[in-house]
């Protein structure tokens, strides 16, 4: 198993496309030029696939526009496994919005494909009012760390960055990077995943990889303005990067940063760091169900 990891985040603009193809040749540039600079990983933002209805002749509402994308997940699904097994690249392929028969519920799920083309799933366990508002989304039951070459990773859709409790839980299982797809419309949407990506970072002495969409979306329902600033965010401790940030984007460009990591820091860091807040857990306090509730 790799100790150095190379990590590529995509910044992704929003804009009009005419087809699925040209989605295609965009989602397979990224995937390319990460692949180029030997990356073992790249993560799509969150809801980049919404990108898909600008193609449609009019606007749709809400629930048409589910369905619609829903048309498209296999396409998506056959995508990105292509891409990952010919690349050679793992890619957490940010999320897609889809209407699920098992159990029927409206999701937005991330689809993680590994070098193989196994794919694995992690829908958002905590949707956001706005998504439960508009598209009626649902939150899934389970987040369980993904196996991969380099290691156990986790995903946290988004908001479900702003609940400690679920990062503690994949880290618990042995998750060293966590990937956090986010699509936030203004700045302080965008600072509330920030800060609270960083403080995982810290608390949970791990890697932290955001992805985020900028741009626009003129034709498609709630997707009007977007603010990004995707980064890698590492613990806060001798060997790590100053301020921890290994690497982050400007805001408001499409790009993708790429950093190079240590996991063997980390379990430096966690043995004998400045401070090992792993280790110093007071579970003679307090304890953790895994069925779901945190009991103090």
């Amino acid at each position: 198993m790799a100790t150095r990891v190379r990590l590529a985040a995509v910044q992704y603009q929003l804009r009009a496309l005419a087809s699925f193809a040209e989605f295609q040749t965009r989602c397979e540039y990224f995937v390319r030029v990460s692949a180029d600079y030997r990356c073992d990983f790249i993560t799509f933002p969150e809801l980049f696939t919404v990108e898909l209805l600008s193609s449609e002749a009019t606007m749709l509402a809400p629930l048409e526009a589910i369905e619609r994308l829903t048309s498209y997940t296999p396409k998506i699904r056959e995508l990105f496994a292509e891409l990952a097994e010919r690349y050679k690249l793992n890619i957490i392929a940010g999320s897609h919005l889809s209407r699920q028969e098992e159990p029927a519920r409206i999701g937005n799920n991330c689809m993680v494909f590994l070098r193989d083309g196994t794919e694995h799933c992690q829908g958002k366990i905590h949707p956001t009012p706005n998504e439960r508002r508009t598209w009626e989304v649902s939150g899934a039951n389970r987040a369980s760390p993904i196996l991969t070459d380099c290691g156990p990773i986790g995903v946290l859709i988004c908001y479900d960055s702003e609940f400690p409790e679920l990062a503690r839980h994949l880290v618990d299982q042995g998750a060293q990077l966590l990937f956090v797809p986010f699509c936030t419309d203004d700045r302080q949407g965008y600072l509330r995943v920030r800060y609270c990506a960083q403080a995982r970072a810290v608390e949970n002495q791990v890697y932290v990889v955001m992805a985020g969409c900028v741009g626009n979306l003129a034709g498609v329902h709630n997707m009007a303005i977007h603010y990004a600033q995707s980064a890698v965010l590492t613990p806060c401790d001798y060997g790590f990067a100053r301020d921890g940030i290994a690497v982050e984007a400007a805001p408001h460009y499409e790009t993708m940063v790429m950093a190079e990591v240590d996991l063997d820091l980390l379990a430096q860091a966690r043995s004998s760091g400045t401070v090992q807040n792993l280790a110093d857990r007071r579970r003679d306090l307090y304890q953790v169900n895994f069925a779901g509730s945190q009991h103090l």
